[in-house]
């Protein structure tokens, strides 16, 4: 029996042609996440991410959202020896004309922020490994189902 699955929610948060990344270290690894986290019991997903946005990134305001533009599973093979199941629901937010200069995080998993060009995606860690979708999505595209992506 695999374990039980989390919600996570996310925004893909563009500014000045990057895109917006909080790095998060585990077990001595660095690894990039969009902005977002766990929905907790009794919360929406447009709740949990204006949350998650204030206590990572400082947004405090709601930004207009477009989506959820994707879905992605990510499960740990069964022969990791802690189970894992997250379902990443990843939302777009327009930042209108606010900046991202002044990032702050009040989360102590957050270690830092970066805007990333998209042609440095594939250098970094990014969990889900998303890269190609993040070059490829536009505002108004479906929203698309990615499948089941594991980066350990």
């Amino acid at each position: 029996m695999g374990a039980e699955p989390r919600i996570r929610v996310s925004a893909l948060l563009r500014w000045q042609g990057g895109i917006l990344l909080c790095r998060h270290e585990k077990e001595g690894k660095e690894r990039w996440l969009l902005p977002g986290g766990g929905v907790n019991g009794g919360e929406s997903l447009i709740d949990a991410l204006s949350r998650e946005l204030a206590e990572e990134v400082g947004l405090d305001e709601r930004l207009p959202l477009e989506g959820p533009v994707a879905l992605i599973d990510s499960i740990s093979p069964s022969t990791t020896p802690r189970q894992k199941h997250v379902v990443h629901v990843v939302f777009a937010a327009d930042l209108g004309k606010r900046s991202l200069e002044a990032v702050t995080s009040r989360d102590v998993a957050v270690r830092g922020h970066r805007l990333f060009a998209l042609d440095e995606l594939n250098e970094i860690a990014l969990h889900p490994p998303i890269q190609r979708f993040l070059a490829r999505w536009r505002s108004g595209d479906p929203a698309v189902y990615l499948g089941s992506m594991w980066a350990p």
